[in-house]
Order: structure tokens, then sequence, then C-alpha cells
């Protein structure tokens, strides 16, 4: 992959796809509320509520930020306020490098471990953090140094539009993350158009680890669902907070899926696992007797790419190898390919290199 250079990129004004909905299918959720209160522009006093309902107030839109979470840097960037990061946490340096941002600039080694100390140096004028972080901590070790604290959770589905739009609200670029949420828009739109009537196909989806799979209440089951799928473990309870869940091997056999998809790790650069890992699928114990298996109706893919736009990518990809009758013409690489060049400001080596769909 290519990377782009780390250069101030102007809030994007023109508007892709079609307006926003209220479109159920992933669950668009609806906007935050921000008051402005001052005279000259640029440098009004905000009041914004974030995700766990907390007014914070901004003296104006943020120019400096601490973001953490690699979802929540993908947004920032995507909304076309990227180059006001200067610090973030190991895993977005890590799966990021094209924010072509330092090691100095690394200020958490996790979500529940935060340097204050290296945040208080870097004095942004906010710091974002996701709700599964340590924001109550956070909370009162920088009240000290007068920094505020946004919670914005990025990787959460459900609450997706909801956080672009209180980005959008933090860093003063509405129009920016508008440009986000109408190509949401476009691909729900997509996809409820062309699946009206489509027989759900029972789906397996694990993520990461050997049999861990996604519950209701999950961003990879309303992928699921999204795409014209039925996941095979709707009816299982007992996750993680982010609903999860480690199931027996027997029990993925039993429920016989018509498909299988793996999502490993995040990585903007590629890591080639593909052969690896449907090696390891084919060879468990039980699964040459699966369909999707014997059939070849596999996919594996990068993370990075499938869980992008709040997995609406991903959305994109499995109803295509879901329902390829109807959804004959659309081109899901041409969505990946427009997420990385126009949202993400780099370039992307080639699909393939991210998402392997079903081998015959």
């Amino acid at each position: 992959m290519t990377h782009a250079s780390s250069r101030p990129r102007p809030t994007r004004r023109t508007l892709l796809g079609t307006a926003l909905a209220a479109l159920p299918v992933l669950g668009l959720a609806a906007c935050g509320e921000v008051t402005v209160e001052g005279e000259a522009a640029g440098t009004e006093e905000l009041t914004l509520t974030d995700d766990q309902g907390r007014e914070v107030t901004l003296p104006g839109p943020a120019q400096t930020a601490v973001v953490v979470n690699s979802y929540s840097n993908e947004f920032v960037r995507a909304i076309g306020a990227g180059d006001r990061v200067i610090g973030v946490d190991r895993a977005s340096l890590d799966r990021l490098p094209y924010l072509e941002l330092s090691e100095e600039q690394v200020i958490a080694e996790g979500l529940d471990q935060l340097n204050y100390e290296a945040i208080a140096e870097l004095a942004p004028d906010v710091v974002i953090l996701p709700r599964n972080a340590v924001w109550q901590e956070a909370l009162e070790q920088l009240s000290a140094f007068d920094i505020p604290v946004v919670i914005a959770t990025a990787w959460d589905t459900e609450v997706v539009d909801e956080t672009l739009t209180l980005l959008g609200q933090v860093f003063g670029v509405e129009d920016g993350a508008q440009s986000v949420l109408d190509l949401r828009a476009e691909i729900d739109a997509l996809l409820q158009e062309r699946l009206a009537e489509v027989e759900p196909v029972t789906v397996y989806f694990e993520t990461v680890e050997p049999y861990l799979t996604t519950l209701p209440g999950s961003g990879f089951h309303a992928m699921i669902e999204a795409a014209g799928g039925r996941n095979i473990f709707d009816d299982a309870s007992g996750g993680d907070a982010q609903e999860e869940l480690t199931v027996d091997p027997s029990e993925v056999v039993l429920r016989d899926p018509q498909f299988v998809m793996h999502e490993f790790e995040p990585s903007a650069e590629p890591v080639d696992r593909f052969a690896a890992l449907r090696e390891d699928l084919d060879g468990r114990p039980g699964w040459s007797g699966l369909n999707a298996v014997a059939e070849g109706r596999v996919a594996i893919a990068n993370g990075w790419a499938t869980s992008a736009l709040g997995k609406s990518i991903g959305a994109v990809y499995l109803a295509s190898w879901l329902h390829p009758e109807q959804m004959e013409g659309v081109d899901p690489d041409e969505y990946l390919e427009r997420w990385v060049s126009e949202f993400q400001d780099t370039e992307l080596s080639a699909p393939a290199d991210y998402v392997q769909g079903p081998q015959a």
C-alpha cells in the first residue's frame, strides 16, 4: 500500500449519494445535540451531548485532539479532521500507519491504559474515548488539566450515525460528517432495494479467534441481517460487552450454516493470512461435512476492510456472496476503494489483499 501524506485536507462540501433516511437495516441512529454560544464565527462555545448523555462544553470546534480507538480515528479522518489528531492509542498507530503519527504521540497502550501525563503534555482541545475505555477514570484524571473528554463509540454499528454526527460537531466539520452519513445511507438503500424479497441465508460468522462468534446486539449480527443473512447463533446469549461469544465447536456443525465468514484482525497494511485460515477452517473436526465448506462458500477478510464504515462495506461484500443474482451489477470493491481513497485519503493496493470471497 502506498500511503498518502498527512497534509491538512479541506472539509468536504460535496454530498455523496442519496439523502440520509431512517433505514432500520443497519440501525441508523438519531443525531446528537449541540448548542452554540458566542459571537465570532469559529470561536463559539459549544455544548455537546456525547453517547453517555453527558453535556460537554468546548470553547469552540476542536483544533487538536487525542483520539483513542482505531475506528474513531478512521471516522475523524473520514470527516476531514484527521490532521487535528495529535495523540492516539497503540492499536490505532499499528492498524492505521497512514495516520503518519510518531511513537511519541502514542498516549495509550490499551483502552484501560491511558498515560495521563503524556496527554497533559500534548494539551489537546479534547480527548475522545469510546464507551468501553476507562472514561470515568479519564474524567477524574484530566479534570485537573482542564481537558474536556467526549465519549464517542465508533465500533458500535447501532450508534455509528450518531457518532459521526457528534464528531462533526466536535470539530466543526458537519458537512464532512454528512458526506460519510450519505455514503452509509446510499449503501443501506441499495441493500434494502436489492434484498427486499430474499430468503435469508444462514451464516456462521467468526471474528479473530476460532469459534468466537457474534450475537444479536453486535455490529456483526446487524451486518449479517443487512446482507440478507440469518445468524445461526441468533438465539444465543451470554456474550461479552461487544456481544461476542466463544461457542461449542459441535454447535457449529449441528447448525450447518450455508455460508461461513471469518474476519481477522484489522490492519491497513496487507496481511496474507487467507490460505492459512482456509486450511484451518477446512481441517476442523466435522467441518468437511458442512455444506458451506464442502461447496466452497467460505469468505476470509481483513477487518480493516469489512468492518469499515460501521460494517457497511462488509455488508455489501456479504450480500454479494449470499445473493449474487439480486446483487448483480454491484461491485463491492468499488465501495472499498471509494472509502479508502476518498475518505481515508490513502491508496488501496488491491481489494483482494483484504477480502477474498468464496472459491470454487
